[in-house]
């Protein structure tokens, strides 16, 4: 005889004729000399070397294990004493019971969603990293998820798991915040033949993410093109000289024209506004001059306006001084006062008749 003491944190396995025939917990025990005895850890999965199913025809065994059975396309997820700690892939287990508290959750990869069962803080795992797939929707964007199975719907903000199996997801993030579009450098021809070029501002917004992004192809480039197109037609129905005056009319049609165009993409257009009309070289020089043409044609106008206002003016004054003999004298030793404001010096030479020429200038005839 032989005693044989099973320690704690292992149980004693009684084979005979390869075929377990007893099971030996803790504590000590007298066996035969040359009984087959083998340890094994409480804190490992069981394994015995013949192999699980021939190992598991020994009813004795059955009580101390703790089976669990994976079947094909399905995973489980082992936890012990509540703590996540392996993935379980197809196969058959078995675990010791008494030392450690087991639990598993299976679930079926070939399904698209990840059980409820399953906390999402566990997928964060690196066991995990190529069984799942992860999307995430920002805050300010709406997510249009396609499933072939299930089609197409929005989702809101957040992040999204599924199972990494043959199922086409796509999950496409839509920007639902105000955005400014431009519509920059349009050559255009008037309806005049002249040439311009011009930009456009316009303020869009998705309103309908699953109809911008599942049923239009690059929402935002049909929207330019609408835009595009609407500011084409507008120029070529009128002259140069109605856009340059009305450039707010182009604002206008455009609006008119695209909003309910746009409204079928899924987006609403709120505003828009032209950013600036540039001519080329030589039309500006034309421009240029036709406008210094017409200024200086303004001020030619004024100034002869005046002309004829000094004229009358000095037409009136004549007719006065010819009626009013004072008036007259008056005027004449105004012009004196000025002329004398000028005379720094006076030197008199010549005959007597000077004085009395002076003197007949202030007497009264």
């Amino acid at each position: 005889m032989k005693k044989v003491i099973v320690m704690p944190g292992l149980v004693g396995l009684v084979y005979k004729n390869g075929k377990i025939e007893r099971v030996l917990s803790e504590g000590s025990y007298w066996v035969g000399l040359w009984t087959d005895i083998r340890m094994h850890s409480l804190r490992a999965p069981f394994n015995p070397a013949q192999g699980l199913e021939i190992a598991l025809q020994s009813d004795c065994i059955l009580p101390y294990l703790e089976l669990i059975e994976v079947k094909e396309g399905e995973i489980a997820l082992r936890y012990e004493n509540n703590r996540f700690e392996q993935v379980l892939f197809a196969g058959k287990y078995a675990y010791w019971k008494g030392l450690i508290d087991y639990r598993f959750i299976i679930d079926n990869m070939e399904n698209t969603y990840i059980s409820d069962e399953i906390d999402k803080s566990v997928l964060r795992h690196p066991a995990f990293t190529t069984l799942i797939k992860t999307y995430r929707v920002e805050s300010y964007n709406k997510g249009v998820l396609s499933i072939a199975k299930e089609g197409v719907k929005v989702v809101d903000p957040g992040e999204y798991v599924f199972w990494n199996n043959r199922e086409v997801i796509s999950l496409l993030q839509v920007d639902m915040r105000v955005q400014m579009i431009e519509v920059s450098g349009q050559e255009l021809l008037t309806k005049d033949k002249a040439s311009l070029r011009l930009s456009l501002f316009a303020s869009i917004q998705v309103k309908d993410a699953k109809k911008a992004v599942s049923e239009n192809y690059a929402y935002s480039k049909q929207v330019y093109t609408t835009l595009q197109l609407a500011i084409r037609e507008f120029v070529g129905t009128k002259t140069l000289d109605e856009i340059l005056e009305n450039k707010e009319l182009i604002s206008d049609y455009v609006m008119k024209s695209c909003k309910a165009d746009i409204a079928n993409t899924g987006v609403e257009l709120s505003s828009c506004g032209v950013r600036d009309i540039i001519l080329p070289g030589e039309m500006r020089e034309i421009f240029n001059r036709v406008l210094v043409a017409e200024k200086q044609a303004v001020a030619n106008t004024i100034m002869r306006r005046e002309e004829t206002a000094s004229t009358r003016s000095l037409l009136n004054t004549a007719k006065l001084m010819e009626e009013n003999e004072v008036l007259f004298r008056l005027k004449e030793m105004e012009y004196v006062e000025r002329i004398a404001e000028k005379i720094g010096s006076i030197s008199v030479a010549g005959n007597g008749n000077l004085i009395a020429q002076l003197k007949e200038i202030f007497v009264n005839k």
